[in-house]
């Protein structure tokens, strides 16, 4: 399917993009920000988003960069590539449950050309949104047609108005590993956890994070925390390769004289927001891990879950998912 035409700018600095972005048309959705454009270009294809104007981040150096030191942990510019995060010996030692939900994206064609930055912020998959005919609440309708519809795929936590579930994998385990993110404008940059970083429906139906249209996300740091190297990532998805979670858990563990000294927990694939679970937590923290905390865990994390007529799979899967993910923690 063809494209509209559009004018792409290419800016060599942050400064020169957010100028490009600070029009009052971006407002209007008339002006798109391209990373690594493997969402971008999906939407543009389906007719989802017609710019008058792209701009590219491809030539800002700097943004491609990911660095690691004790002091000030991991460094992911937001340019970074999915299949550099997935395959850096240094992830995979000091933080296994971010390579393992990197090397989980996708296919490796599309981690060779995705973005940490764009992983973060790719819209919904929900077959309702994606169809360039049905326009559904995120697209400007009245309704989320999930809720009465095929909806075996959306949400069991957090949903309404809007049932669709966040994709990106690497968001689960990065909120599970304490990540912040950064955020440049044209005030200057703030940096904030990266779980205040999504926003679910009911705050905002038509986006899926706080991030300005003016404005740019530029990096990701995981803090050199005693949770990351005991860090896990276990996805369930229908297919091996190029498959989006059906759900997902994240767990980062501090493990002191046999007991979970301090732990983070996060859910993907269930809700439309990676899903922090912390009263699943509290009940694990101080304990020393046996079948009967698994079980207690994993029940307190998907005591709200409001499953639709065809999704109620999800809440024994994640269950399932959930104990496993802490028990290769702990090992």
């Amino acid at each position: 399917m063809s494209m509209n035409s559009f004018e792409l700018h290419n800016p060599t600095s942050v400064a020169e993009a957010l100028a490009l972005l600070d029009k009052q048309h971006v407002y209007e959705r008339r002006t798109q920000v391209l990373a690594g454009g493997q969402d971008l270009l999906t939407e543009l294809k389906d007719r989802l988003v017609e710019p008058e104007e792209v701009v590219n981040l491809k030539y800002i150096p700097g943004l491609d960069k990911l660095t690691w030191d004790a002091r000030n942990g991991l460094q992911i510019g937001a340019l970074v590539k999915v299949s550099e995060v997935a395959e850096s010996a240094e992830v995979l030692k000091r933080f296994p449950a971010l390579a393992q939900a990197a090397g989980s994206v996708a296919s490796p064609q599309i981690r060779h050309m995705g973005t940490m930055g764009g992983n973060l912020c790719q819209r919904p998959r929900c077959w309702y949104y994606r169809n360039e005919n049905i326009v559904c609440l995120k697209k400007g309708g009245d309704r989320c047609y999930a809720v009465a519809g095929e909806n075996k795929y959306n949400a069991i936590l957090g949903g309404g108005p809007s049932f669709i579930v966040h994709p990106s994998d690497t968001a689960t385990a990065l909120v599970a590993l304490g990540a912040t993110v950064t955020i440049a404008g044209l005030k200057g940059s703030r940096t904030i956890p990266l779980e205040k970083f999504f926003a679910l429906p009911k705050v905002n139906v038509r986006r899926e994070n706080i991030l300005l249209p003016n404005e740019i996300l530029t990096g990701i740091t995981v803090p050199n925390s005693p949770l990351a190297a005991r860090s896990v990532y276990l996805k369930f998805r229908e297919k091996t390769s190029m498959d989006w979670a059906m759900s997902a858990a994240a767990v980062a563990l501090h493990v002191s004289n046999g007991r979970v000294a301090d732990c983070r927990i996060a859910l993907g694939g269930v809700a439309p927001i990676p899903w922090r679970v912390p009263k699943a937590e509290a009940a694990l923290k101080g304990k020393a891990v046996n079948a009967q905390i698994l079980h207690a865990v994993a029940e307190i994390a998907l005591e709200d879950a409001l499953a639709l007529q065809q999704n109620g799979y999800k809440v024994p899967l994640t269950k399932t998912l959930l104990r496993r993910a802490i028990q290769q923690a702990i090992a």
